[in-house]
Formats: structure tokens, C-alpha cells, sequence
């Protein structure tokens, strides 16, 4: 059977999505590690995608049909970025809570992977349909 070319697009969405919080942690780590000019690329690229995909994958997920726990995945995603966000930005007022930017972006990159092996999981059930 055909699978639905949202459910692609929904797959590939999330799998971009995962690239992406992957190169900026790399990024992130060259600002530390190499040299700190890096932290303008990371903070550049943010806003390339940040709000963006996790948008787009919403409508995707809505088009496609995808079962409710999808959704809330997507919404973890769209509160994490701004958590991500608020860290990076509020660390003047709130040090503790700037420190815990490296650790919502661990939980943002573990569930943007178990959203891809998810979104596989649907082509495979489509797939056997």
C-alpha cells in the first residue's frame, strides 16, 4: 500500500529536526572547546529552525492524522525551545537556571530522536497496511 506523503514528510521533518539540535550542539561545543566566535553561529542557527519546524511538524501531524501523543510530543519540543530560550537569555537575572541550558538541550535532542523512531514506526505500520 502507498504510504501518505505527509507521513514522509512528518518522518523527514523530525529527522531534520534532530540534525539540527545535533549541529547545534556541535556548535556549541566548538564555542567552548575551539574558539568562541562560535557562539555567534549558535545562536544564528537557532533562529533558523527553532520555532519553525516544530511548527511545521505540528501541521504535518495534524494532516497526516497522527494519534494525540504525537501532538504532545511536538508541544514538549515547542516548551523546550523556549525553555531554551529563557536559559540562554535570563542568565544576568538567574545563573542556576542559565546553567540548566545544556540539560533541556540533552532532553530536546533524546526526544526529537524518539520522535524519529516513532515517525518510522507509522511508515512501517502504513507500510503493512
Amino acid at each position: 500500500m502507498r504510504i501518505p506523503m505527509v507521513k514522509i514528510l512528518y518522518f523527514a521533518l523530525t529527522v531534520i529536526f534532530t540534525l539540527m539540535i545535533t549541529t547545534q550542539i556541535i556548535l556549541a561545543g566548538m564555542a567552548v572547546f575551539i574558539h568562541p566566535m562560535h557562539w555567534a553561529n549558535h545562536t544564528f542557527f537557532i533562529h533558523l529552525f527553532g520555532f519553525n519546524v516544530p511548527l511545521l511538524l505540528l501541521i504535518v501531524a495534524w494532516l497526516a492524522k497522527l494519534p494525540r501523543v504525537v501532538y504532545w510530543q511536538i508541544f514538549g519540543l515547542m516548551l523546550m525551545m523556549f525553555l531554551m530560550y529563557f536559559s540562554a537569555n535570563i542568565a544576568g537575572h538567574f545563573p542556576w537556571f542559565a546553567a540548566l541550558h545544556p540539560v533541556i538541550g540533552t532532553g530536546l535532542l533524546l526526544l526529537s530522536f524518539w520522535m524519529v523512531i516513532q515517525a518510522k514506526f507509522y511508515l512501517n505500520k502504513e507500510n503493512q497496511s
